[in-house]
């Protein structure tokens, strides 16, 4: 299996990319960064001009992964602090996992499906609309992407440039947000898995469990160590769940509408707990005590309420899949009034849904080579579940959107294959 471009593959990234930057001129022509964006951004900012890892004055922070932070901050660093650049870099990025879906639809099913694929890639809302604002999901999505393809391919040809590629991506998604760390635990297992299955044999199952999930952690140990030294206590890439899981679990939350039943910011939800914590000065080691406050309190929430609790995880499960993003930080919601908005606002809600549907379909089809998407399934399940256990909204669907776009193929190519036993039956049938 050769590393190869055609004109095709060409082309599927110049169309990804030139969406993504007529979205980011038009939709996004106004956007400044706000909330969870301008954190990443003003984190990046002191990490060039102060050397410091910090959001507020010279403060250390362990609350936010620093893989992106660091990014923008060299992408300041060289372009200078206009967010234009890296929502361009984002572009780049975006247009680059539509490239890698083209790859490996191609490689999977055929090159006919993979035009078509990288083509609705290039024109998925759910992609390209989290290129508009400085979140970490089309980083993420990318290196997910990067990392599925990397390993499928390694199934079929182990060569030490695909091993030391897997655990670099393993650890940069590790280092973008901290549940990247859940993907080495979904490394070992699907390994073994192939082991046991004898796609791989035992040695090479068990030399790759150990080496890929090693390079990784040797990507993720510097960072350990600093927080280590900042926050007096282990933490691997950053804190922040106790934040997530207090403003999901409250009763401010369980109130609202099934469809509102996501979360809510602990300082507006629950302010006599968060209230116990300065807003500006709470340094690594205040932080992880808010954190475990936080966690705390939401497991006393939970077990105070467990009649509530079926309605509140299976309102994640539903919001999770909802077709438009509605967010406060993003272009489309910031600026709705223009045309453009309006009109990239029907398109996120008309392409989720076939989408869906196909890939449903495309599982149950692709089950005969469920050997070579196993990781698929398993990735998609585990994201499904840290949905239900956290909060369900289509932001968070995002990382396996293109995994969806994939099994979506699947289903078109069973389809096709379906129509074309027909034909001569049919055929054979009318002469």
């Amino acid at each position: 299996m050769r590393w190869r471009l055609d004109h095709f593959a060409i082309g599927v990234f110049v169309l990804a990319l030139l969406v993504r930057v007529v979205y980011n001129l038009t939709v996004a022509l106004h956007y400044y960064p706000l909330h969870d964006s301008q954190q990443y951004r003003d984190i990046g900012l002191h990490l060039v001009q102060a050397q410091c890892f910090c959001l507020h004055g010279n403060i250390p922070t362990v609350y936010r992964a620093p893989f992106w932070p660091l990014l923008i901050g060299l992408l300041s660093f060289l372009f200078g602090p206009n967010d234009l650049f890296v929502r361009l870099f984002l572009c780049v990025l975006d247009a680059a996992t539509c490239l890698l879906i083209y790859l490996w639809v191609r490689d999977f099913l055929s090159a006919r499906l993979a035009l078509l694929a990288g083509i609705i890639a290039a024109l998925y809302p759910g992609l390209y609309i989290y290129t508009g604002w400085l979140y970490s999901e089309t980083l993420y999505t990318f290196l997910l992407t990067a990392l599925c393809y990397v390993l499928y391919r390694l199934q079929r040809n182990r060569s030490v440039g695909l091993i030391l590629l897997s655990g670099a991506l393993l650890g940069l998604l590790a280092l973008t947000r901290p549940n990247g760390l859940l993907m080495a635990g979904l490394f070992v297992v699907w390994i073994l898995i192939l082991g046991r299955q004898q796609v791989l044999n035992w040695r090479s199952a068990w030399r790759l469990a150990i080496v890929v999930p090693s390079i990784a952690l040797l990507l993720i140990a510097p960072w350990t160590l600093r927080n280590y030294l900042v926050s007096q206590r282990f933490l691997p890439v950053a804190t922040g769940d106790g934040t997530v899981l207090l403003g999901s679990y409250n009763d401010q939350v369980a109130r609202k509408p099934w469809d509102q039943m996501t979360w809510s910011n602990p300082l507006r939800s629950v302010p006599e707990v968060s209230s116990a914590f300065p807003l500006y000065t709470c340094d690594a080691r205040c932080e992880m005590r808010r954190e475990d406050l936080y966690k705390e309190k939401s497991l006393q929430w939970m077990q105070a309420h467990m009649d509530e609790m079926p309605a509140l995880l299976a309102a994640h499960a539903i919001n999770m899949w909802i077709p438009a993003a509605h967010e406060a930080d993003l272009p489309t919601d910031r600026f709705p009034d223009q045309l453009s908005s309006r009109i990239v606002l029907v398109l996120m809600n008309a392409f989720p849904l076939p989408i869906f549907l196909l890939a449903a379909w495309g599982l149950v089809v692709s089950w005969r080579r469920w050997r070579d998407l196993l990781l698929v399934y398993l990735i998609v399940l585990v994201t499904i579940g840290q949905d239900v256990a956290l909060y369900g909204i289509p932001r968070f669907r995002a990382p396996i959107e293109p995994l969806l776009l994939l099994l979506a193929m699947c289903a078109i190519s069973s389809g096709s294959k379906y129509l074309a036993r027909r034909r001569p039956a049919e055929a054979a049938t009318s002469g």
